[in-house]
């Protein structure tokens, strides 16, 4: 039976988005979470991949193609034709693999408990924490990613350390297992301390234990699909089903044999079917079983993470400090909406990227910051800092908080470089992959709050700056055009400035610049 290849769903401010590439052709053999199709959308690219392993029988959207939220865009089948029984053979061979490895692996952990050290190994080293750069001190042990006596591979990640700004990777040296973990989680480290000792070569076993003891170290690894009452869960999954306590029975299955995946999880939270009921309810770990009753509260505890820490104490620091006022304007979008109607493929085309809001409002910016200096300047102590150049940060949202990547010489930049700068910032801040070099500098801020739906905001500072932009939701509204009513489509701007630096007047003026150069583009060639 053939499985449909859906659009991710879109944030609220995105109604449609355009296919950028097919990674896979028609009669291709993929597997379950490989890239197939990446959507280009006003700010993001999004990455669509496959929920199950097959064959693509049907390309249903062409490249170039405006989609909206989960549509259909093609379906994959279980064989290939002609090819279905090399298929078939490799998909034999590659099972094959992977049950070696999953038998070296559980005859590793069949040797030893996992409070031990490893046994047969050779060299011991201390597996350090990175090396933190100048700003900052210290940093948090987030997870461990393996146990103690668990074989690794080289340059595998070992554990995840939290900084202010950014979470850093320690990986494996060489092929080996942990022998010993010497700071749990949630300690504090300091740059280049010892969290572990890792023994080299160490973890290796016997093939011969490896059928009775695989599925128990699947179960232990979460690395492997597992069988839940009569359903089989993949692990992503399950973790997802964990955090949402969902009755997994209630859940339907669409992958493979039923397999229950990610984006049924999603899709069951999304529709609130599949919570437990109160009854079924489990009292938590060391209490005293209580009586379940209708109506019952329940709450979670957990501790504030590092880059939250930072981000809360940063927020009230700039607001206890500075003398922040807001000023409002709007600007009419109509002329950069039909810049963008006009030239969008051929923009594709030229640059491989889709043109997008932010390009406009970055240049307009730039221009704005070298007409009214004290707005790209900063106040450190006593003196005030002014900057001839122009770095803007870019706020991103992340699962784990708000980070601000700073485009460089934005004035000096194309608007295709812009758009490619922060399509990459939003991928990498996605994946956590962003450096603590890509959040330093800036000189300005803008945020955009009208991409999850806001009409309206104050943004506070991010200090030492002195000022922020806030863009906000498009929103068609009656206008006065002439002496005659028309409907345009309107976005409030907000400048929120740090008044010991910048005067109202100056504030005003910045914004109404920016406005004029939005509501005619020409200005931003013409430089008028």
């Amino acid at each position: 039976m053939a499985t449909e290849i859906k659009a991710p769903s879109f944030p609220e401010s995105v109604a449609e988005g355009t296919v950028g590439t097919w990674h896979k052709k028609p009669g291709d053999s993929v597997e379950r979470d490989e890239l197939i199709v990446e959507i280009e959308t006003d700010k993001v690219v999004l990455e669509v991949v496959a929920v199950e392993a097959g064959t693509l029988s049907e390309v249903l959207v062409e490249e170039g193609d405006t989609v909206e939220s989960e549509q259909v865009l093609g379906r994959i089948g279980e064989g290939g034709g002609e090819s279905k029984e090399a298929s078939e053979e490799s998909s034999e061979k590659d099972e094959d693999d992977a049950k070696e490895d999953a038998s070296e692996a559980s005859d590793d952990k069949a040797e030893k408990k996992p409070a031990e050290a490893p046994k047969g190994g050779g060299e011991k080293r201390d597996v350090k924490a990175p090396s933190f750069p100048e700003s900052v001190q210290e940093g948090t042990v987030a997870s461990w990613t393996k146990k103690v006596g668990e074989a690794v591979k080289r340059d595998e990640v070992l554990a995840e350390i939290e900084t202010d700004k950014v979470v850093l990777e320690v990986v494996a040296p060489e092929d080996g297992a942990l022998a010993e973990i010497k700071i749990e989680e949630g300690d504090t480290v300091e740059s280049e301390a010892v969290l572990a000792v890792f023994e080299v070569g160490a973890g290796g076993g016997s093939a011969d234990t490896a059928d009775q003891e695989a599925p128990k170290a699947s179960a232990d690894d979460g690395d492997s699909d597992e069988q839940v009452g009569d359903k089989i869960v993949a692990p992503a999954a399950r973790k997802l089903i964990a955090e949402h306590d969902l009755d997994v029975s209630a859940i339907k299955g669409t992958g493979k044999d039923g397999r229950v995946l990610k984006e049924d999880v999603l899709k069951a939270v999304k529709d609130g079917g599949a919570k437990k009921s109160a009854p079924a309810k489990k009292a938590s770990s060391g209490a005293t079983a209580a009586p379940a009753v209708e109506g019952e509260r329940p709450e979670k505890r957990v501790p504030m993470t590092r880059l939250r820490k930072t981000i809360a104490k940063r927020l009230v620091q700039a607001q206890q400090t500075a003398a922040m006022l807001t000023t409002y304007n709007e600007v009419d979008m109509g002329a950069v909406m039909e810049l963008r109607a006009q030239y969008k493929d051929t923009f594709l085309k030229a640059h491989d990227v889709k043109l997008g809001f932010m390009g406009f409002f970055v240049k307009a910016a730039s221009e704005a910051l070298k007409r009214f200096p004290d707005v790209n300047a900063s106040i450190d102590g006593d003196d005030i800092v002014y900057h001839g150049y122009q770095d803007i940060g870019v706020a991103v949202s992340t699962d784990r908080g708000l980070v601000v990547p700073v485009l460089r010489d934005t004035d000096s930049m194309k608007i295709a470089d812009v758009e490619k700068g922060i399509v990459d910032f939003g991928k990498r801040g996605r994946e956590g992959k962003l450096g603590i070099e890509d959040m330093q500098g800036g000189t300005f801020t803008i945020t955009n709050g009208g991409i999850f739906g806001s009409l309206m905001s104050t943004p506070i500072l991010n200090p030492p700056q002195t000022a922020i932009l806030g863009m906000h939701k498009i929103q068609e509204r009656p206008m006065a055009v002439n002496g005659k009513v028309e409907i345009r489509p309107m976005m409030y701007l907000a400048l929120s400035y740090d008044h010991r630096m910048i005067d109202g007047k100056d504030a005003v003026q910045f914004l109404v610049t920016i406005k004029e150069l939005l509501e005619d583009p020409a200005r931003l060639l013409l430089e008028i």
